[in-house]
Parts: C-alpha cells; structure tokens; sequence
C-alpha cells in the first residue's frame, strides 16, 4: 500500500482526523499487523509527537488533546479546493479576509509539494474573479461572533440600522446565517418583534454576545424561509425586452433575484415584473446596448416621459425617444 515512512505519516493523518483511533482499526486500514503499528506510533512519539495510547483489548491510540499540525499531505483536489476557496472570499463581502486569505495562501503553497505547488501558482496566475455589484461588504469579525453565537445557542444584541428607520437595540436568538444573493442574513427570533425576522449583516453594529441560551432548531431550512420573505412585491406590470447583447456580457450588470435571463435570437431575452417602471427604464438605458421592448406597453410611454425629462434640461427640444440604445418597436 505505502512505504513505512508514508504508513507513519498516514498514521498521524488519521489521528488528527479522529478524536481517538483502535490500533485494529489502524491495523486494518494500513493493512499491516498491530504490533507495526506501535513502531509506527513509537516513531511518531520519537519524532516529538504526543500520541497517548491505551492498551490492553479495545486499545486505541490518540493525539494529546490540543496539539494540532498543519496537513500534511493533500490530494490535487484537496490543494485545489482551499486555493479556490481562498480566491473566491471576496465574492461573500469578507473584504476584511484578504490579508489573512493571502497568509493561509503562502502557507498551503509552503505546505505542498513542489508539482501542486506549481498547479497552485498556475491558479493564482490564471484565475480571475470579478466580484458583481450587488456583493455587500460584510465585517468578518461581526460574522466571526455571530458563527460562535450560533454554535452555542446564545442570544446575541445589536444595533440594527434599517432603511428609512430609526436605529433599533435589538436582542435576537440567531438560528442560521445564510448568504443569499451577495448578502449574509442572519435569521433569528427577535426578542423585539416577539417573532422570526432576518437581518442582514451590513447593517449590523455593536453586536455583543450574552451567556443566555436558547433552544435551537435543528431541522428549521433558513434559506427557505429567507428566499420566501424577501420575495418581489405583487408585480404590476410584467417586462419582456429584448437585449442586442450576449447574456455573457450581462453578468454582474443584471441582478437574477426576480429576473430570468436567456439568449435569444442572438442577444438576450429579459424577463422580470416590476411595481414601476421609471426605474427599470434609466437601468435599461444604462446598460449601453440596443434594445427592444415588448411589453408592456406603459414601458414604451416611459421612455418618453424620460426624454422628456431630460430635454427639460438640455437646449433640444423634446422629439421623443431617441438614441441609439431604444427602439420602440
């Protein structure tokens, strides 16, 4: 199977995996007998290593509880995996990550050997990711306690800065956290409300940790119950536009939530329904490509409204929608 120095390394592996490991077990999956498995564990402990044994029937070995090694060997996957998800913090708002994802970065490269090692920098100098707009920037420690607080089942209090409201003090107990749409929600019982309510993280503050408890619920789908309160108002008006665009082209321009967004007839077909369309009508004239709107028709009168608008503020006179990026057919 392996060498005896990858037997002892495999050993230790599995050690730090477990909380504590049979020597039949051991035996077992080394495929080699109990007694090679005390001299590999008496070379782990020749190495400095704290590896406590029972012994004895039913004896079992474990690592001295709190000592901890880095990894020690990964698979291609493995190195690829934590490279990617160090890349990608950014894409969850954890701007404040960056330094501290670079670090853990230098050290998996120092970690590895030297053909991963290679596959790793072939990453880092090929991959880009470009983070959408609609990416809040999230403080990772406020996300850190909030983990804890969870964990522990401890309320948790906070200043909670809605929109157009009062800054509130609340006192929540925190269920789950959820990223959804470039945002972190913690969805919680409010204390306030006396009812289930999210927040979302960005506009948290303050928040502090009590030693109070609360009972938890294990099978309650957070994500779920967010993607059903954060649902689009009752539309009034359904859209359907034809963009003179690849979808490719559209990403991180066009937000999904409420939106479906497909190719047709070499461009893209943009689906959505919206409570007003003033609004919609500047985005799409901000996107700075051709256009045609089928539906509705109130759209097509509120383009003219706009031009109108802006001739209001110009030496031109009103004629109507113009420009390159409408076409009112």
């Amino acid at each position: 199977m392996y060498d005896p120095s990858m037997r002892v390394l495999t050993v230790l592996e599995l050690l730090q995996a477990h909380e504590e490991v049979s020597g039949a077990d051991l035996a077992r999956r080394l495929e080699v007998s109990p007694r090679t498995v005390q001299r590999y564990v008496a070379r782990l402990q020749d190495l400095g290593i704290p590896v406590e044994g029972r012994r004895g029937v039913g004896g079992a070995y474990r690592l001295k509880p709190g000592f901890r090694l880095p990894p020690l060997m990964f698979t291609p996957e493995e190195a690829l995996a934590a490279a990617l998800g160090l890349r990608t913090l950014r894409h969850l708002g954890l701007h404040a990550l960056a330094p501290a994802a670079q670090a853990a970065s230098a050290k998996l490269s120092r970690s590895l050997p030297h053909d991963l090692r290679a596959d790793m920098l072939a990453l880092e100098g090929s991959v880009q990711f470009d983070t959408g707009p609609w990416v809040a920037p999230t403080d990772a420690h406020l996300l850190a306690a909030l983990l804890r607080a969870v964990r522990d089942a401890c309320t948790v209090t906070f200043t909670y800065a809605a929109p157009d409201a009062p800054e509130t003090r609340r006192d929540a107990d925190v269920h789950r956290v959820v990223h959804l749409e470039g945002r972190w929600y913690a969805v919680a019982h409010c204390h306030l409300r006396g009812a289930r309510r999210s927040f979302r993280l960005d506009r948290m503050s303050a928040l502090t940790v009590q030693a109070r408890h609360f009972t938890p619920e294990p099978d309650f789908d957070a994500a779920a119950y967010l993607r059903s309160t954060l649902r689009a108002p009752k539309p009034t008006y359904a859209v359907s536009v034809w963009l003179d665009c690849p979808p490719e082209d559209l990403r991180g321009r066009v937000s999904t939530w409420g939106t479906e967004v497909r190719p047709d007839a070499h461009g893209t077909r943009l689906t959505t329904t919206r409570e007003g369309l003033s609004g919609f009508a500047a985005f799409l004239l901000g996107l700075d490509c051709d256009f045609r709107v089928d539906s509705p028709p109130e759209l097509r009168a509120e383009f003219a409204r706009l031009a109108e608008r802006c001739a209001a503020h110009t030496d031109a006179a009103p004629s109507g929608p113009t420009g390159p990026a409408y076409t009112g057919a």
